[in-house]
């Protein structure tokens, strides 16, 4: 059975729970790659899915903010169509969709490189969603 899709406001405070119970510093990274993902773009919409995964979406998934016992992972759906001047992505590079950011305890967040790959991943999702919608029209 797949999983329920709740509403946006549910996620938002579903998401705000699980980052009061991380009780370490993966708490409060994953409150603060939130906070940039959600000012690169006001239309982004946070989901929770996957048992709890939090997922930011907006024409499509953008990412996931998954916390692990050593490490915040940012995990991009379409990352390796993205640019990544500021060499952000530091894991999963060997495939052929996704890229992932790997945040350890003490690293600190390029929040205006981060807010150009988000920003990167909407324009991504928008531009195949537009050429979806012409390529049915013909």
């Amino acid at each position: 059975m797949p999983g329920k899709v709740l509403a946006m406001e549910d996620a938002s405070a579903a998401i705000d729970k699980k980052i009061r119970t991380q009780g370490d510093w993966r708490g409060g990274m994953l409150a603060r790659v939130r906070g940039i993902i959600l000012a690169a773009d006001s239309r982004i919409v946070e989901e929770l899915k996957w048992r709890g995964t939090p997922v930011w979406s907006r024409g499509g998934i953008l990412c996931t903010g998954e916390t692990y016992k050593n490490i915040v992972k940012m995990t991009f759906a379409k990352g390796a169509a993205l640019p990544d001047p500021a060499g952000l992505f530091n894991s999963s590079l060997d495939g052929n969709v996704r890229r992932a950011i790997d945040i350890h305890e003490g690293d600190v967040v390029d929040e205006l490189a981060l807010q150009a790959l988000i920003r990167a991943a909407v324009a991504l999702n928008l531009e195949g969603k537009a050429k979806a919608k012409s390529g049915r029209a013909n």
